[in-house]
């Protein structure tokens, strides 16, 4: 047995969530950095800041749906193969990972050939005006050429965090991201570039980043392997991986859509302002989540080993740690944003209409992200534990059922529309975080982490 592999199974699970937690949220935050360092530049620009930002808010649902695939093989794949590890089935755990690379490769290809051929078309479906246009195509066509190392970074990332090698998984996106802040002034500002210089620094970097993880998965040092032999997609492997991975798959690609029925009603009822302050908000609450992934995706390969270990008092002592912490976070969040709402929308612009309306909008959008550390340690465990059905249902049940519907609902019924449609997302998350945690605590809760029949 490895060393990784006796630690999953016998170290303190305290001590352990900590070590592997605290190298995936910061690898998270440094993650971070590739869209929202982007961003911050873009909207300091002279001049025209404001309306770049915009345009580039208007690109962002591609950019959401594109690294969806590395959830739906990554995320999907990657809590298989711990499983498997788990079970002592190290053979299927490669052959997990392989097709996993290989639906990669596979999927970012199509992607780019989609988006660089009809991107204008997308984009002006997703709110997209003619002051605002020319910054969108300007950074989608770039970065969709980048597609495919986006996607391998995230997506096998993800089995090098599920084997213990969370440190490793750290320094892939600090590689990348520290890679990015050095070349996003020298293209955006250095040679003027603009938005397409932002775009081109964040491909070139996740390029670095994709390079040093096939390279690690490719030597001895890691448990399970990239082999040749694996490097083709087979039905009988990968349809578990996605059947997993959908979960993920759907909470990532549905904020494509949500981002689009956001800036469309937004557009509608407050024009490009109101497009711009949901670029800051949905900045800002992609930060938000990004630790939150991180403290989950340490806790996963904990859950998912000594669940395939049969060793379940191992099982409830990290989901109730991690837990625990997930909802101090949101906690301490929710409180910074209602206190502070200006400090943060000024880290994105110096134009102040755009701050002023920011800083009201963000109350009213993150009304109810104090609740949500349980939405994510309950949902998250679910995948963990290869529940698929479960997780899929609640991916749907909060972005699908509740918020889309939420943002067309609202507006007839309120004077003031554009806090209407924000009012959609306080909403759909307090309804969703009872429904998760009743169902997790009906059913894991008590037939598993309590050990009940």
């Amino acid at each position: 047995m490895n060393q990784n592999e006796e630690k999953l199974g016998t170290a303190p699970v305290g001590k352990l969530l900590f070590e592997l937690a605290l190298p995936a949220i910061a690898a998270q935050i440094v993650n971070l950095l590739y869209n929202v360092v982007d961003r911050i530049y873009i909207g300091h620009i002279p001049e025209v800041g404001a309306a770049a930002l915009t345009g580039l808010g208007i690109a962002f649902p591609i950019i959401i749906l594109i690294a969806a695939f590395s959830a739906l093989f990554g995320f999907g794949g990657a809590p298989r193969a711990a499983i498997e590890m788990g079970r002592g089935n190290h053979d299927r755990a490669e052959e997990i990972l392989g097709n996993s690379l290989c639906a990669l490769l596979v999927s970012g290809g199509i992607l780019s050939v989609i988006f660089f051929i009809f991107g204008d078309t997308f984009l002006y479906l997703f709110g997209a005006s003619e002051d605002t246009i020319g910054y969108a195509s300007g950074y989608l066509h770039i970065y969709v050429l980048g597609s495919v190392f986006v996607l391998i970074t995230t997506g096998m990332n993800a089995f090098i965090t599920s084997q213990g090698f969370a440190r490793m998984a750290m320094f892939t996106t600090l590689i990348g991201a520290g890679l990015n802040i050095v070349l996003d002034p020298v293209f955006i500002f250095g040679f003027r570039m603009g938005v397409k210089g932002a775009a081109l620094a964040t491909i070139l970097s996740q390029a670095v980043s994709a390079a040093w993880v096939l390279k690690f998965l490719f030597s001895d040092r890691t448990v399970l392997k990239i082999r040749p032999r694996n490097l083709r997609i087979r039905f009988r492997v990968i349809a578990p991986v996605m059947a997993l991975g959908v979960s993920p798959f759907i909470m990532q690609s549905t904020e494509s859509l949500i981002s689009v029925c956001f800036n469309t009603s937004l557009q509608k009822y407050g024009g490009d302002v109101a497009v711009g302050s949901m670029t800051i908000m949905a900045s800002l609450m992609q930060a938000v989540m990004m630790p939150l992934q991180g403290l989950t995706q340490g806790m996963q390969p904990i859950i998912s080993y000594n669940y395939g270990a049969s060793r379940l008092d191992r099982v409830k002592r990290a989901f109730m740690l991690a837990l625990c912490s997930c909802v101090l976070y949101t906690v301490a969040v929710w409180l910074m944003i209602q206190i502070y709402p200006q400090v943060f929308a000024r880290i994105f612009s110096t134009d102040q209409e755009l701050i002023d309306y920011c800083a009201w909008a963000l109350r009213v959008y993150f009304g109810a992200t104090c609740l949500f550390g349980a939405q994510m340690a309950c949902q998250q465990t679910f995948v963990s534990l290869g529940k698929a059905v479960h997780s899929l249902f609640l991916a749907v049940l909060r972005k699908i059922i509740l918020l889309i519907p939420l943002i067309y609902i609202l507006p007839p019924f309120m004077e003031n529309k554009v806090a209407a449609v924000f009012l959609a997302e306080p909403i759909a998350d307090f309804l969703a975080v009872v429904s998760t945690v009743t169902l997790f605590f009906l059913t894991v809760g008590r037939k598993m982490l309590w050990n009940k029949k």
